[in-house]
């Protein structure tokens, strides 16, 4: 087996689609619109080349519309290239839309010989896998039952069942392998890499940087239509992740500074309250207000008050809460062995924090006043929210530092 050799060669590839606009929603205004069909031409691929080699595993990575399904799409010829050329030697088998290619009033027997049949095995082909095909799908109790009675992990683990026992040469997968109970995933992956190790060549589209990089040998990034960086799995992610960070990061930036302005009305709603919230603001280690962080940064909490009577007797507590309500820290400067003098009128409160651990996420930051007792004087949910980014790969509430070694 040369495993040198060319499976897929994707050669300057472009397809734009047609996208009309609103043809009305009445008779009179539909036909009305007839003479205009008019329609954007919209580029989703703008010339694309790669190539993969024998028992090579690709993924395709990129933001939604960026073109990587559509470049999936043209590698089964379910659609065309405008212009360019793809070609592929031997078998080709895939998984692009959950349950594609079933008949839903069919049995999942049924199904199995008509998609294995597409994928161009015989019938005697198909008696001899049938068994492999169910046992691994585990749905021995249901195989002759209609699919359309099927939830979509028994959909999933079905066409991936069949898809995978065809023998092909080149397997084609687009965000399929996310469904499913978690033990049928790990099954997958175990399989796909068996079959990888046989010589069979795998392109993957996933949303996750973390599969693509268990299985795939090299990740291309796709961008606007075009291919932005490739390389190895790790590198390019770590490129692509932090460009998508930075927009995220742009995107809610606008969104935090509308919410801030909101949250500051609303701040100054608290009439005839012994304590009321003027300002509200987070800084980054530059005294620069932002309302997204990644993990490592620092931060300053700075919250202007205003005392209506004279305060005496009294202490803050801060709590960090995730905005799935889950609570995550909580400080007070009675605690701390802050102390904090009687006051009335303007006070600042500047509460730092260094080396962020929060992973990804939104948060946000509830404020207490309360007498030395413990009683409430004002207390307030929400006074700002703010989102953490962090690498996909970590998983939990926090990072902690950690190192591995095996011996």
């Amino acid at each position: 087996m040369n495993n040198d050799e060319t499976i897929i060669k994707v050669d300057n590839i472009k397809k734009s689609f047609k996208v009309y606009y609103d043809k009305g929603h009445t008779l009179k205004e539909r036909a009305l619109s007839l003479s205009r069909n008019k329609y954007e031409k919209r580029n989703v691929i703008n010339g694309i080349s790669f190539e993969v080699k024998r028992g090579e595993a690709v993924g395709l990575v990129g933001h939604n519309g960026c073109g990587k399904s559509t470049t999936l799409k043209m590698l089964t010829r379910i659609m065309y290239p405008d212009s360019g050329n793809i070609s592929i030697k031997g078998r080709v088998s895939s998984l692009l839309e959950l349950g594609a290619g079933f008949h839903p009033d069919m049995s999942g027997r049924e199904n199995i010989y008509i998609n294995a049949s597409i994928f161009g095995l015989t019938t005697k082909e198909i008696d001899e896998r049938i068994p492999e095909i169910i046992e691994f799908s585990e749905l021995e109790d249901y195989i002759d039952n209609p699919v359309r009675t099927y939830s979509s992990g028994m959909y999933m683990r079905l066409a991936f069942s069949v898809a995978i026992n065809v023998n092909a040469d080149v397997l084609l997968i687009d965000e399929i392998l996310g469904v499913g109970d978690v033990n049928f995933q790990a099954k997958c992956f175990n399989k796909l890499m068996e079959i990888k190790g046989t010589g069979t060549t795998i392109v993957l589209v996933s949303h996750s940087t973390a599969q693509i990089e268990r299985i795939c040998d090299r990740s291309i990034w796709i961008q606007d239509g075009l291919i932005k960086l490739e390389g190895s799995p790790i590198d390019v992610h770590r490129e692509y992740l932090n460009f998508m960070a930075k927009q995220r990061e742009e995107i809610q930036e606008e969104e935090e500074k509308a919410a801030a302005e909101r949250n500051k009305a609303a701040l100054h709603n608290s009439q005839n309250e012994a304590v009321e919230i003027d300002n509200v603001d987070i800084l980054d280690s530059d005294n620069q207000s932002r309302r997204v962080f990644r993990i490592g940064d620092s931060m300053k909490l700075s919250v202007n008050l205003r005392a209506n009577e004279k305060i005496q007797d009294y202490f803050i507590e801060l709590n960090l809460v995730r905005a799935d309500g889950v609570f995550c820290y909580g400080c007070s400067s009675a605690a701390d062995g802050v102390k904090c003098e009687p006051w009335s009128g303007n006070k600042i409160i500047n509460i730092s924090f260094e080396d962020l651990k929060l992973l990804s996420g939104k948060y946000h930051f509830d404020l207490h006043v309360a007498a030395a007792d413990g009683s409430t004087i004002r207390f307030v949910g929400k006074i700002i929210e703010f989102q953490v980014i962090a690498p996909e790969s970590e998983r939990g509430m926090m990072y902690i530092k950690h190192e591995w070694n095996m011996e």
